[in-house]
């Protein structure tokens, strides 16, 4: 009977050095979002050599990340890791990527699967590179701030907000500028609603950091609010940094029991 595992802690199944990665992102239709998710697959690939790096979408853009497993089982592989491309394990870490490979499972295809740990916080730690990545991207927007709002997509996830919410603080401590979390959608504070709270407590240079890993509508409406508002400046999504490519063979490493990267 073909089985997909889901070895999701260190060390639950025996490590293959050269296991194909699959990234999941949620997916976009915006043409960018599809593509920075592939450049991030190619800059991984690019520091792994003789790895095979795969980006699928849960949504929207295509493939599949059934497709993609069924398409590495056909070329003989015979595992896998998966990387979800999410920066909260809200509904679509918890239930739609273990869902496709179910679904996987049910339609035959026999890789032996790993799942990692979603690139946002876990047990309550900030990965480093995900706030070195943030700061990479404030500071190159070239603008003195005094206070920073980290604006996300947004979920009605208690859990999911309150790691929004631990990156916040981290990024403010690492800044040493007051930083608040703000939402694009599901929850409150807006961005601009962020901006606004920070410039009555005396802020003069408000910027957005963007809690984001690609572009698309949800970022572009937390930048047109944050702007609004009167902030100075907005940061890209994290797209693929090297900083990213960092957090995911981290991720990598933690579920094969690898060393992860000093």
């Amino acid at each position: 009977m073909p089985v997909v595992r889901d070895c999701g802690a260190p060390l639950r199944c025996a490590p293959r050095a050269h296991d194909p990665i699959l990234l999941v992102a949620h997916g976009s239709s915006y043409p960018r979002a599809g593509a920075t998710t592939r450049a991030l697959a190619t800059a991984v690939a690019a520091v792994r050599p003789g790895s095979v790096v795969e980006a699928s979408f849960l949504d929207h853009a295509g493939p599949r990340p059934g497709e993609v497993l069924a398409s590495l089982r056909d070329r003989g592989f015979p595992s896998a890791t998966v990387v979800p491309l999410l920066l909260t394990s809200a509904y679509h870490g918890r239930v739609d990527i273990p869902a496709v490979l179910a679904k996987a499972r049910a339609d035959g295809v026999d890789l032996d699967v790993r799942l990692t740990d979603v690139l946002g916080p876990v047990d309550g730690r900030v990965p480093a590179p995900l706030l070195a990545g943030l700061r990479r991207r404030l500071a190159e927007t070239g603008v003195p701030v005094d206070s920073v709002v980290l604006a996300a997509a947004g979920t009605r996830d208690r859990a999911a907000l309150t790691t929004i919410e631990l990156a916040a603080r981290a990024l403010g401590s690492r800044l040493g500028v007051p930083c608040l979390p703000a939402y694009a959608s599901a929850s409150t504070p807006t961005a601009g609603e962020a901006v606004y709270a920070l410039r009555q407590r005396g802020a003069r240079s408000v910027a957005l950091a963007a809690y984001f890993l690609a572009p698309g509508r949800l970022y572009d409406a937390a930048v047109e609010s944050a702007r609004t508002a009167g902030a100075v400046a907005a940061a890209p999504p994290l797209g693929a940094l090297p900083e990213l490519v960092r957090l995911v063979l981290d991720r990598v490493a933690g579920v094969r029991g690898e060393p992860v990267a000093a």
